[in-house]
């Protein structure tokens, strides 16, 4: 009996204003003219009703609406969720699947930058997530004025942890730069201060080069 191969699992990370969902959106087409089957998600949100009544509840609102602590066990029941009824059967089925955030942006978000810890955060991690991280995460890279300046350039109502001001998205920056050190095998870091087809090929490069080592 033929066992499918598992499916390739991809994160798209970065602080807010780095062009995550574009860039998930190019590489998505990308994968498919290379015969991949890609399945797009994000987080929070994905994975049906129930992620997506978390995500309201998370991105509207002031920002001093939630304690990081409560954040972050909200994203971890939202991922739960995204995990089971979409992740992992879309992986089984051996599809890619590209996600626009996952859970290093809960390290950096609420673990380091909200300073919820990151031994908490962890902790969550192994509980909810277990062996299923991503093979490959590409960190987009953006100093936190530019980033904000393209957020507040495409500002819609999801605005919560845009509008933690610049001080906690430099402390965000900062959080991913220091997961992506800590895991080089797994994080590419992207250079995403420059225009978009730049950061396209980049990211493009990087992800190719990846699928080259796994074959």
């Amino acid at each position: 009996m033929t066992i499918a191969r598992r499916g390739l699992f991809i994160s798209v990370e970065g602080a807010d204003g780095s062009g995550k969902s574009t860039q998930a959106r190019r590489l998505a087409e990308h994968l498919r003219t290379r015969g991949h089957v890609v399945v797009e998600t994000r987080e929070p949100g994905g994975g049906g009703e129930g992620a997506m009544a978390i995500r309201q509840l998370l991105l509207n609102g002031p920002p001093e609406r939630w304690t990081p602590a409560a954040e972050a066990l909200m994203m971890y029941a939202a991922r739960a969720e995204h995990l089971a009824k979409l992740i992992r059967p879309a992986l089984f089925d051996g599809k890619t699947v590209i996600t626009d955030r996952f859970a290093d942006s809960t390290m950096a978000y609420q673990g380091i930058a909200g300073g919820f810890g990151a031994t908490a955060v962890a902790a969550l991690h192994a509980v909810i997530v277990g062996k299923d991280d991503p093979d490959l995460t590409l960190v987009l890279d953006v100093p936190a004025d530019i980033g904000l300046k393209r957020a507040g350039a495409r500002r819609g109502g999801e605005s919560r942890f845009e509008d933690k001001g610049p001080a906690f998205q430099r402390a965000v920056r900062d959080a991913f730069l220091a997961i992506a050190r800590a895991a080089p095998a797994r994080c590419k870091v992207i250079d995403a201060s420059a225009d978009e087809e730049t950061v396209w090929r980049a990211v493009a490069k990087a992800v190719d080069g990846a699928l080259q080592s796994r074959l």
